[in-house]
């Protein structure tokens, strides 16, 4: 598939068929998220793939589904075939930048004005969404602040931070949310040559 129908397929899917998802698709969508840009070469994203019913169904019930179900929205988490969650490790980080070649020459560390471990978790992210696609399938995401109790769930170490769940199946018509009534922003109001505006 070329990459710009990749990006124009891609959205939010949040209702599934019964259908798996066979493995080695599955993997490749995993895998995406290791080719995402990595501060430092720091690789402090891991990723958890759940295939397991009760897993994903157990997901679901953290995740209150049964509120969203009862909004008259289609039972998207524990109907998805599978999860991908994906995390990201500051400690890795923070360790990386402790490395000789990072540490300047008064010996001090970077000062993170922006915590670089949740931007390349945001491009591990975009670059799972975009690999389901690109396999023929439709993903949606799921935020953390949805699943507070996932880390224990899943046995993530406790210095790796899930970011969310990435749903993975063959789509099902769904009900769309009413988010995507707003209209999109035109290049010409968010791109812009040499300075703002």
């Amino acid at each position: 598939m070329e990459f710009g129908d990749v990006l124009a397929r891609r959205r939010m899917v949040r209702n599934y068929t019964g259908e798996p998802v066979a493995a080695e698709p599955l993997r490749r969508i995993a895998a995406a998220a290791l080719r995402a840009p990595s501060a430092g070469n720091s690789q402090a994203i891991g990723v958890v793939v759940v295939t397991d019913r009760r897993l994903r169904e157990s997901i679901a019930a953290i995740a209150d589904e049964p509120a969203y179900t009862s909004a008259g929205f289609d039972a998207w988490i524990s109907a998805a075939p599978a999860h991908i969650v994906i995390c990201a490790s500051e400690k890795i980080y923070r360790d990386r930048y402790s490395e000789p070649d990072k540490v300047a020459e008064d010996g001090s560390t970077i000062e993170w004005p922006v915590p670089y471990w949740w931007v390349d978790a945001g491009a591990a992210l975009m670059a799972v969404l975009l690999a389901a696609v690109d396999e023929g399938l439709a993903a949606g995401f799921l935020g953390v602040h949805s699943i507070p109790d996932l880390s224990t769930l899943l046995y993530i170490p406790e210095h790796f931070q899930p970011i969310g769940v990435v749903t993975v199946g063959h789509p099902a018509p769904d009900r769309r949310s009413t988010s995507l009534n707003r209209p999109r922003r035109t290049v010409e109001e968010v791109v812009f040559t040499n300075r703002w505006g």
